[in-house]
């Protein structure tokens, strides 16, 4: 048995997963900000899911987390999870000292990118490209997680695009991410609504010119970044997921537009059929926590588990 955690900025989900990797058990828990806090989400949201699954922790064989920030696998050691109020924890050894179970952690992307894989049914390669508050992606080949020889595999968000364009978190300036993620969507389209991709995309479908230009700068960003995961790594299959992408399908016909209209004057991307490898991540699919469970293992389950809930607030 394996257990998953999915740590963001504020909820945990934790799955269950049972010896064919289907989730037997999920649960959901506030988490809380500070280093002392998301360890105590973390071991509260570890004993809620094992009481769900009627079992105790002495069956589990490992427990993975997925966490945002810089993270050392080896060591388990998280840094730089600025949302979490986290400069550095040794997540993997604290929690594992209280539980009594070995832990595995894991960049949250990472994670939900062997997750999608598994939940999807994915074979050969695949991508996972995570448009949240920054842009990431996550790769995998033949169901084995690639990190890149110092975990930066798959950061195409700080690729630089436009000289003259803002500047990035990561202090250059232009990158993908200033224009293809939740902060690029409020940097163009500054916003007091909820949600204000969606404010976007409505006014954009009313005629809004303003609201048009920064839907196609959004769509030309992210078919950008699907062009270099094809012509980089040629995964078979880019999976487009994170929050933006609860836009689904009014997200995903402009970027599709944009890259056909690119196939139509290249007759090389017309060759790889770009277009025809993007998908959208399905909502409500627990992929991090999914992803998280798998991570380190061996022996991992076939693709696509079966009995698949949606953590339950």
């Amino acid at each position: 048995m394996r257990l998953g955690l999915d740590i963001g900025g504020t909820k945990t989900d934790a799955v269950v997963l049972d010896a064919r990797g289907g989730v037997r058990a999920s649960v959901r828990v506030p988490t809380g900000i500070g280093p002392a806090a998301v360890l105590d989400s973390a071991e509260r949201s570890v004993r809620a899911v094992i009481e769900q699954a009627g079992t105790g922790l002495v069956a589990a064989e490992t427990i993975g987390v997925g966490i945002p920030g810089m993270v050392d696998p080896d060591s388990g050691r998280v840094r730089h999870a600025v949302n979490l109020g986290v400069e550095e924890l040794s997540l993997g050894a604290e929690l594992s000292f209280r539980v009594g179970v070995p832990v595995r952690v894991e960049n949250d992307v990472k994670a939900a990118s062997l997750g999608t894989y598994h939940l999807l049914g994915l074979t050969g390669s695949a991508a996972l490209l995570n448009l949240g508050t920054g842009m990431a992606a996550g790769i995998v080949v033949d169901g084995e997680l690639q990190r890149g020889s110092g975990g930066g595999a798959g950061e195409i968000g700080h690729i630089p695009v436009d000289p003259k364009g803002a500047v990035c978190s990561c202090g250059q300036r232009g990158c993908l991410e200033t224009l293809a993620s939740g902060s690029g969507i409020a940097r163009m389209w500054p916003s007091k609504a909820a949600l204000p991709a969606v404010e976007l995309f409505d006014a954009a479908d009313a005629g809004d010119e303003r609201a048009l230009a920064v839907r196609d700068t959004l769509a030309a960003g992210v078919a950008s970044a699907v062009r270099v995961l094809v012509l980089t790594v040629d995964v078979q299959t880019v999976v487009i997921g994170g929050g933006v992408s609860n836009l689904g399908g009014r997200l995903l016909s402009p970027v599709l537009d944009v890259l056909r209209d690119w196939e139509h004057d290249s007759a090389f991307l017309r060759s790889l059929d770009v277009a025809d490898r993007v998908r959208m991540l399905p909502a409500g699919l627990p992929a991090a926590a999914v992803g998280a469970a798998l991570i380190g293992t061996t022996g991992a389950p076939e693709p696509g588990g079966v009995g698949l809930p949606v953590p339950q607030d």
